[in-house]
């Protein structure tokens, strides 16, 4: 609000409005005040340019320097900044106008000084009142944006998922039918059919979900490792160090399983050179996954889908934003972790 183009039309409305408010009322009369129009409306003028240049200037200090995350903490500390910002340009302007056109002595400035700063205090209120309006509609503007576009993301996903939809019930039906013919014959094979169940059914439990605890995501991790191990065995290692305060936080679902698939999908693995992957919880409260990095000679090119789309969930559920780093050994991405609430 404070950095509106039209601002300097708006600081000449308002200090005009100001001046012939205070005339009509016969604030002048009243008081005994006896200035001319011009150096009345100098002093407003003033005022109003000031206090909104301060604010404007204070405004882009404070995002820049503070740590503050929540908006209504934000305003009340940049309202009470405005306050002091108010109150010293009304005095100071008071000072300078009587020094440039006034003369009076200091003992007659007294009451100027009251009124100015009432006028600067109240000014100050009315422009934060409007900036906190203006903020607050624009958060509501962009969070009907982000519902649509996460409802269209949303269709777009389960127009999908319909269009490639296995009936749970048919393969289901069909594991528990082919675990029993192979029991006598393979184990292993039995203990993937049922490995493979529960990774499918955790897919499909947490689809409508937007955040799942992180307990739950490592319990879906566990049967998923067990399938890649038999896919490549003795060429992939994971290894989980995460401490139990931290399962009860909440993530995007499916993100994990997401990026071992990236790690996978882009590196070599295999017995020569094996693909290690490290899951452990940051001090900034991060889910980091970590994998040496070995990419693949020949590789068809990378849409970064998987990631985007991490991304993009991240961004419309959380608000937050996940961040990926590349050294020369080794690839991370990290994701804020939620806490639950209470």
């Amino acid at each position: 609000m404070f950095t509106n183009k039209y601002r300097y039309l708006l600081i000449v409305l308002l200090a005009a409005y100001s001046y012939l408010n205070s005339l009509f009322s016969e604030v002048y009369a009243y008081y005994h005040i006896n200035a001319s129009w011009y150096e009345v409306l100098s002093v407003f003028f003033l005022i109003t340019l000031l206090v909104w240049e301060g604010n404007r200037v204070a405004e882009k200090i404070l995002k820049h320097f503070s740590q503050i995350q929540s908006p209504v903490r934000f305003l009340i500390v940049f309202f009470f900044i405005g306050m002091i910002i108010s109150s010293l340009v009304s005095i100071l302007v008071v000072l300078g106008v009587n020094a440039v056109l006034l003369h009076l002595p200091y003992d007659q400035l007294k009451l100027p000084m009251k009124l100015a700063f009432t006028y600067g205090t109240r000014i100050n209120l009315f422009l934060h009142i409007l900036n906190a309006v203006l903020f607050y509609i624009d958060q509501y503007k962009n969070k009907q944006l982000e519902a649509e576009e996460l409802k269209r993301i949303s269709s777009q996903a389960q127009l999908e998922a319909i269009k490639n939809q296995i009936n749970p019930h048919f393969l289901f039906n069909n594991l528990n039918v082919l675990s029993t013919l192979v029991m006598q014959e393979s184990p292993d094979a039995n203990k993937f059919i049922e490995e493979f169940s529960k990774v499918y059914r955790h897919v499909l439990d947490a689809r409508q979900q937007e955040l799942i605890l992180l307990r739950s995501e490592l319990e879906f991790i566990n049967p998923y490792i067990f399938l890649l191990q038999k896919r490549f065995p003795e060429s992939i290692f994971i290894d989980i160090n995460i401490r139990e305060e931290y399962l009860s936080y909440l993530i995007i679902p499916v993100a994990l399983q997401m990026l071992v698939e990236n790690a996978i999908k882009h590196n070599i693995a295999s017995r020569q050179k094996p693909l290690h992957i490290a899951l452990s919880v940051d001090g900034k409260k991060r889910l980091t996954v970590m994998n040496n990095l070995q990419p693949k000679i020949v590789e068809d090119g990378s849409t970064q889908i998987g990631l985007q789309n991490i991304s993009k969930r991240y961004e419309l559920v959380t608000g937050k934003t996940i961040e990926i780093e590349k050294t020369s050994d080794f690839f991370i991405v990290s994701l804020p972790l939620m806490q639950p609430e209470l």
